[in-house]
Protein backbone atom coordinates (compact mmCIF):
# COMPACT_ATOMS: atom_id res chain seq x y z
CA UNK A 1 0.00 0.00 0.00
CA UNK A 2 1.25 3.63 -0.63
CA UNK A 3 2.25 5.68 1.65
CA UNK A 4 -0.33 8.54 2.40
CA UNK A 5 1.16 11.87 3.59
CA UNK A 6 -1.17 13.63 6.13
CA UNK A 7 -1.93 17.31 4.89
CA UNK A 8 -4.31 18.55 6.94
CA UNK A 9 -3.43 21.61 8.43
CA UNK A 10 -4.60 22.14 12.43
CA UNK A 11 -5.36 25.00 14.07
CA UNK A 12 -2.02 25.94 15.81
CA UNK A 13 -0.22 25.23 12.43
CA UNK A 14 -2.95 27.65 10.34
CA UNK A 15 -1.88 30.83 12.93
CA UNK A 16 1.87 30.04 13.06
CA UNK A 17 2.04 29.45 8.70
CA UNK A 18 -0.06 32.47 7.81
CA UNK A 19 1.51 35.53 7.78
CA UNK A 20 0.68 38.57 5.44
CA UNK A 21 3.92 38.78 4.33
CA UNK A 22 4.42 36.15 2.02
CA UNK A 23 8.49 34.32 2.26
CA UNK A 24 10.61 32.98 -0.09
CA UNK A 25 9.26 29.71 -0.28
CA UNK A 26 5.61 30.85 -0.50
CA UNK A 27 6.65 33.37 -3.90
CA UNK A 28 7.85 30.22 -5.15
CA UNK A 29 4.62 28.27 -5.18
CA UNK A 30 3.09 31.27 -6.70
CA UNK A 31 5.36 31.54 -9.16
CA UNK A 32 6.02 27.66 -10.32
CA UNK A 33 3.97 25.38 -11.66
CA UNK A 34 4.50 22.14 -9.96
CA UNK A 35 1.93 20.08 -11.82
CA UNK A 36 4.12 19.45 -15.11
CA UNK A 37 7.18 18.78 -12.88
CA UNK A 38 4.84 16.25 -10.70
CA UNK A 39 3.88 14.25 -14.17
CA UNK A 40 7.25 14.06 -15.07
CA UNK A 41 8.37 12.91 -11.77
CA UNK A 42 5.71 9.93 -11.90
CA UNK A 43 6.12 8.74 -15.16
CA UNK A 44 9.85 8.92 -15.35
CA UNK A 45 11.16 8.45 -11.06
CA UNK A 46 12.10 4.67 -10.38
CA UNK A 47 10.00 4.51 -7.48
CA UNK A 48 11.80 2.57 -4.71
CA UNK A 49 10.77 0.46 -1.36
CA UNK A 50 11.63 2.17 1.94
CA UNK A 51 12.50 -0.29 4.80
CA UNK A 52 8.95 -1.34 6.04
CA UNK A 53 8.25 -2.23 2.05
CA UNK A 54 5.80 0.46 1.38
CA UNK A 55 6.51 2.42 -1.40
CA UNK A 56 7.92 5.73 -1.06
CA UNK A 57 6.80 9.89 -0.46
CA UNK A 58 4.95 11.43 -3.04
CA UNK A 59 7.46 12.29 -5.53
CA UNK A 60 7.35 15.54 -5.80
CA UNK A 61 7.31 16.07 -2.00
CA UNK A 62 10.98 14.70 -2.02
CA UNK A 63 11.65 17.10 -4.91
CA UNK A 64 11.02 20.26 -2.94
CA UNK A 65 13.32 18.81 -0.02
CA UNK A 66 15.60 18.38 -2.97
CA UNK A 67 15.07 22.35 -3.76
CA UNK A 68 15.27 23.49 -0.04
CA UNK A 69 18.17 21.17 0.29
CA UNK A 70 20.11 23.58 -1.43
CA UNK A 71 18.57 26.72 -1.23
CA UNK A 72 19.73 25.75 2.67
CA UNK A 73 22.84 23.82 1.81
CA UNK A 74 21.83 21.45 4.38
CA UNK A 75 23.17 18.12 5.04
CA UNK A 76 20.87 14.81 4.73
CA UNK A 77 20.63 15.28 8.52
CA UNK A 78 20.33 18.48 8.52
CA UNK A 79 17.41 17.94 6.33
CA UNK A 80 16.14 15.40 7.89
CA UNK A 81 15.38 17.63 11.11
CA UNK A 82 14.43 21.14 9.65
CA UNK A 83 11.29 19.01 7.96
CA UNK A 84 10.18 18.56 11.66
CA UNK A 85 10.98 21.58 13.10
CA UNK A 86 10.44 24.17 10.12
CA UNK A 87 7.06 24.80 9.72
CA UNK A 88 7.94 26.97 6.49
CA UNK A 89 9.53 23.69 4.86
CA UNK A 90 6.63 21.64 6.09
CA UNK A 91 3.96 23.51 4.52
CA UNK A 92 6.29 23.70 1.02
CA UNK A 93 6.41 19.87 1.16
CA UNK A 94 2.81 19.93 2.14
CA UNK A 95 3.49 18.01 5.29
CA UNK A 96 1.44 18.57 8.86
CA UNK A 97 3.01 18.49 11.94
CA UNK A 98 1.59 15.05 12.51
CA UNK A 99 2.31 13.52 8.93
CA UNK A 100 5.22 10.79 8.27
CA UNK A 101 8.46 13.00 7.37
CA UNK A 102 11.18 10.74 5.34
CA UNK A 103 14.51 10.28 7.25
CA UNK A 104 18.09 10.79 5.57
CA UNK A 105 18.34 7.43 4.35
CA UNK A 106 15.01 7.85 2.29
CA UNK A 107 16.44 11.23 1.11
CA UNK A 108 20.12 10.17 0.33
CA UNK A 109 17.63 6.93 -1.61
CA UNK A 110 15.71 9.58 -3.37
CA UNK A 111 18.28 10.87 -4.82
CA UNK A 112 20.24 8.39 -5.99
CA UNK A 113 16.71 7.49 -8.04
CA UNK A 114 16.75 10.87 -9.65
CA UNK A 115 20.33 10.20 -10.74
CA UNK A 116 19.85 6.70 -12.21
CA UNK A 117 16.69 8.15 -13.73
CA UNK A 118 19.16 11.31 -15.50
CA UNK A 119 15.94 13.01 -14.41
CA UNK A 120 18.15 16.16 -13.30
CA UNK A 121 18.97 18.13 -16.38
CA UNK A 122 14.90 17.40 -17.44
CA UNK A 123 13.61 18.84 -14.24
CA UNK A 124 16.09 22.01 -15.32
CA UNK A 125 14.27 21.92 -18.63
CA UNK A 126 11.02 22.12 -17.13
CA UNK A 127 11.52 25.08 -14.46
CA UNK A 128 13.49 26.91 -17.51
CA UNK A 129 10.48 26.45 -19.97
CA UNK A 130 8.01 28.19 -17.46
CA UNK A 131 10.79 31.01 -17.39
CA UNK A 132 10.59 31.03 -21.31
CA UNK A 133 7.01 31.32 -21.34
CA UNK A 134 6.82 34.24 -18.55
CA UNK A 135 9.80 35.74 -20.67
CA UNK A 136 12.08 35.98 -18.00
CA UNK A 137 14.82 33.15 -19.69
CA UNK A 138 15.49 34.28 -23.26
CA UNK A 139 17.88 32.18 -25.80
CA UNK A 140 18.39 34.93 -28.33
CA UNK A 141 21.96 35.60 -26.59
CA UNK A 142 23.72 33.11 -24.09
CA UNK A 143 27.58 33.23 -22.37
CA UNK A 144 29.43 30.33 -21.93
CA UNK A 145 32.47 29.97 -18.99
CA UNK A 146 34.17 27.37 -16.53
CA UNK A 147 34.45 27.35 -13.03
CA UNK A 148 36.48 24.55 -10.97
CA UNK A 149 35.05 22.57 -8.17
CA UNK A 150 37.13 20.73 -5.57
CA UNK A 151 36.49 17.05 -5.21
CA UNK A 152 34.52 15.97 -1.98
CA UNK A 153 37.19 14.14 -1.04
CA UNK A 154 40.89 15.02 -0.21
CA UNK A 155 43.79 14.49 -2.55
CA UNK A 156 45.96 12.30 -0.39
CA UNK A 157 48.70 9.63 -1.89
CA UNK A 158 48.21 6.58 -1.30
CA UNK A 159 50.80 3.51 -2.09
CA UNK A 160 49.19 0.33 -2.01
CA UNK A 161 51.76 -3.16 -2.18
CA UNK A 162 50.07 -5.96 -4.03
CA UNK A 163 51.21 -9.38 -3.99
CA UNK A 164 51.24 -11.40 -7.49
CA UNK A 165 49.17 -14.26 -7.40
CA UNK A 166 50.56 -17.37 -5.90
CA UNK A 167 53.64 -16.09 -4.42
CA UNK A 168 54.31 -17.03 -0.83
CA UNK A 169 57.85 -14.76 -0.47
CA UNK A 170 57.81 -11.33 0.48
CA UNK A 171 60.27 -10.40 -1.85
CA UNK A 172 60.59 -6.66 -4.14
CA UNK A 173 60.10 -8.95 -7.08
CA UNK A 174 56.94 -10.86 -5.76
CA UNK A 175 55.01 -7.30 -5.07
CA UNK A 176 53.91 -4.82 -7.28
CA UNK A 177 52.44 -1.19 -6.33
CA UNK A 178 49.57 0.79 -7.09
CA UNK A 179 49.92 4.77 -6.43
CA UNK A 180 46.11 6.43 -5.89
CA UNK A 181 45.59 10.10 -5.11
CA UNK A 182 41.81 9.55 -3.81
CA UNK A 183 38.76 7.65 -4.18
CA UNK A 184 37.19 9.96 -6.19
CA UNK A 185 39.28 8.33 -9.34
CA UNK A 186 36.92 10.84 -11.88
CA UNK A 187 38.72 13.55 -9.99
CA UNK A 188 41.65 15.65 -11.39
CA UNK A 189 44.19 18.21 -10.91
CA UNK A 190 44.95 21.17 -12.21
CA UNK A 191 46.90 24.58 -11.20
CA UNK A 192 44.68 27.80 -11.22
CA UNK A 193 46.55 30.79 -10.16
CA UNK A 194 49.29 29.38 -9.18
CA UNK A 195 47.66 27.14 -6.56
CA UNK A 196 46.83 23.11 -7.52
CA UNK A 197 43.18 22.37 -7.34
CA UNK A 198 41.47 18.87 -7.27
CA UNK A 199 38.25 18.13 -8.61
CA UNK A 200 35.52 18.80 -11.25
CA UNK A 201 35.44 21.47 -14.37
CA UNK A 202 31.83 22.63 -14.63
CA UNK A 203 31.07 24.17 -18.17
CA UNK A 204 28.04 25.97 -17.90
CA UNK A 205 26.27 28.53 -20.20
CA UNK A 206 23.82 30.87 -19.27
CA UNK A 207 21.53 33.36 -20.89
CA UNK A 208 23.04 36.98 -21.63
CA UNK A 209 19.86 38.85 -20.69
CA UNK A 210 19.46 37.86 -16.75
CA UNK A 211 21.92 35.49 -16.30
CA UNK A 212 19.81 32.23 -15.88
CA UNK A 213 21.67 28.95 -16.41
CA UNK A 214 20.84 27.04 -19.33
CA UNK A 215 22.68 24.30 -18.85
CA UNK A 216 26.14 22.34 -19.56
CA UNK A 217 28.30 19.22 -17.92
CA UNK A 218 30.87 18.41 -15.62
CA UNK A 219 34.32 17.07 -16.92
CA UNK A 220 37.62 16.20 -14.82
CA UNK A 221 39.39 19.63 -13.65
CA UNK A 222 42.60 18.95 -16.15
CA UNK A 223 40.01 19.40 -19.29
CA UNK A 224 40.19 22.09 -21.55
CA UNK A 225 37.87 24.92 -21.83
CA UNK A 226 38.28 25.36 -25.15
CA UNK A 227 37.91 21.59 -26.06
CA UNK A 228 34.61 21.63 -24.37
CA UNK A 229 32.95 24.72 -26.63
CA UNK A 230 31.47 22.69 -28.91
CA UNK A 231 29.28 19.93 -26.87
CA UNK A 232 28.07 23.20 -24.18
CA UNK A 233 27.18 24.68 -27.69
CA UNK A 234 25.16 21.13 -28.67
CA UNK A 235 23.57 20.38 -25.73
CA UNK A 236 21.76 23.89 -25.59
CA UNK A 237 19.58 25.06 -27.75
CA UNK A 238 19.52 28.67 -29.04
CA UNK A 239 17.49 30.57 -31.02
CA UNK A 240 18.76 31.09 -34.83
CA UNK A 241 21.61 33.61 -34.86
CA UNK A 242 21.95 34.19 -31.06
CA UNK A 243 25.15 35.39 -30.05
CA UNK A 244 27.31 33.23 -27.92
CA UNK A 245 29.95 34.70 -25.88
CA UNK A 246 32.91 33.80 -24.22
CA UNK A 247 36.31 34.52 -22.87
CA UNK A 248 40.21 34.37 -24.71
CA UNK A 249 40.25 30.75 -23.79
CA UNK A 250 37.16 29.88 -26.09
CA UNK A 251 39.09 31.16 -29.20
CA UNK A 252 39.81 28.70 -31.89
CA UNK A 253 38.99 28.06 -35.41
CA UNK A 254 37.37 25.06 -34.50
CA UNK A 255 35.00 27.00 -32.01
CA UNK A 256 34.31 29.51 -34.62
CA UNK A 257 33.37 26.91 -36.75
CA UNK A 258 31.01 24.74 -34.79
CA UNK A 259 29.37 28.47 -34.41
CA UNK A 260 28.74 28.95 -37.53
CA UNK A 261 27.49 24.93 -38.23
CA UNK A 262 24.48 25.41 -35.74
CA UNK A 263 23.76 29.17 -36.91
CA UNK A 264 24.65 31.23 -34.22
CA UNK A 265 26.71 34.37 -33.93
CA UNK A 266 30.71 34.88 -32.64
CA UNK A 267 30.66 36.63 -29.80
CA UNK A 268 33.86 34.89 -28.34
CA UNK A 269 36.79 37.57 -27.28
CA UNK A 270 39.85 37.24 -29.90
CA UNK A 271 43.17 36.48 -28.94
CA UNK A 272 46.24 37.98 -29.91
CA UNK A 273 49.19 35.63 -31.08
CA UNK A 274 52.89 36.53 -31.81
CA UNK A 275 53.07 38.56 -35.17
CA UNK A 276 49.53 38.93 -35.42
CA UNK A 277 48.39 42.00 -32.17
CA UNK A 278 44.80 43.02 -31.62
CA UNK A 279 43.44 45.98 -33.97
CA UNK A 280 41.74 48.67 -32.07
CA UNK A 281 38.76 47.78 -32.97
CA UNK A 282 38.90 43.92 -31.94
CA UNK A 283 40.30 45.57 -28.45
CA UNK A 284 36.90 47.83 -28.56
CA UNK A 285 35.20 44.24 -29.26
CA UNK A 286 36.62 42.55 -26.44
CA UNK A 287 35.70 45.14 -23.95
CA UNK A 288 32.24 45.06 -25.30
CA UNK A 289 31.84 41.44 -25.07
CA UNK A 290 33.72 41.39 -21.47
CA UNK A 291 30.95 44.02 -20.46
CA UNK A 292 28.38 41.50 -20.42
CA UNK A 293 30.11 38.35 -19.13
CA UNK A 294 29.90 39.21 -15.41
CA UNK A 295 26.65 37.82 -15.95
CA UNK A 296 28.61 34.15 -15.49
CA UNK A 297 30.47 35.36 -13.51
CA UNK A 298 28.26 36.22 -10.80
CA UNK A 299 26.34 33.51 -11.42
CA UNK A 300 29.38 30.78 -10.34
CA UNK A 301 30.00 33.49 -7.23
CA UNK A 302 26.22 32.94 -6.41
CA UNK A 303 26.45 29.18 -6.60
CA UNK A 304 29.43 29.14 -4.51
CA UNK A 305 29.23 31.44 -2.00
CA UNK A 306 25.48 30.85 -1.03
CA UNK A 307 24.71 27.17 -2.15
CA UNK A 308 27.55 25.87 -1.23
CA UNK A 309 28.80 24.40 -4.85
CA UNK A 310 32.73 25.57 -3.86
CA UNK A 311 32.85 21.77 -3.12
CA UNK A 312 31.07 18.94 -4.15
CA UNK A 313 29.34 16.58 -1.42
CA UNK A 314 29.71 13.50 -3.48
CA UNK A 315 31.60 11.49 -5.50
CA UNK A 316 32.14 11.01 -9.16
CA UNK A 317 31.19 12.72 -12.29
CA UNK A 318 27.81 11.49 -12.52
CA UNK A 319 26.78 12.65 -9.08
CA UNK A 320 28.43 15.76 -10.28
CA UNK A 321 26.82 16.26 -12.90
CA UNK A 322 23.32 16.43 -11.06
CA UNK A 323 24.98 19.14 -8.39
CA UNK A 324 25.58 20.98 -11.34
CA UNK A 325 21.76 20.61 -12.74
CA UNK A 326 20.33 21.18 -9.63
CA UNK A 327 22.34 24.00 -8.73
CA UNK A 328 21.41 26.01 -12.08
CA UNK A 329 17.62 25.07 -10.84
CA UNK A 330 17.39 26.29 -7.64
CA UNK A 331 19.55 29.29 -8.74
CA UNK A 332 17.48 29.73 -11.88
CA UNK A 333 14.01 29.92 -9.33
CA UNK A 334 15.44 32.09 -7.22
CA UNK A 335 16.70 34.43 -9.79
CA UNK A 336 13.11 34.60 -11.02
CA UNK A 337 11.57 34.95 -7.07
CA UNK A 338 14.00 37.94 -7.02
CA UNK A 339 12.79 39.53 -10.78
CA UNK A 340 8.66 39.18 -10.36
CA UNK A 341 7.95 40.32 -6.57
Amino acid sequence: MSRKVETQTSLAEYLTVENPKAGFLDKVDQLIDWQPIEILLKKKYRRTKDATGEDAYPALMMFKAMLLQRWYNLSDPALEGALYDRLSFMKFCGLSLSSAKPDETTLCRFRGGLIRSKLDKKLLDKINHQFEKAGLLVRSGAIVDATVVASSRKPRKVIEVLPEDRKEDESPSSTQTKVSFSDDGEAAWIIKAGKYHYGYKCHAMVDSKEGFYLGGHATGANRSDTKEFPKLVSENPLDQGAMVMGDKAYWSAENRESLGKAGLSNGLMKKAFRNRPLTEQDKLANRLISSVRFKVERAFGTWKKDLGFSRARYVGKEKMEYELAFTGLVFNIKKAVNLCF
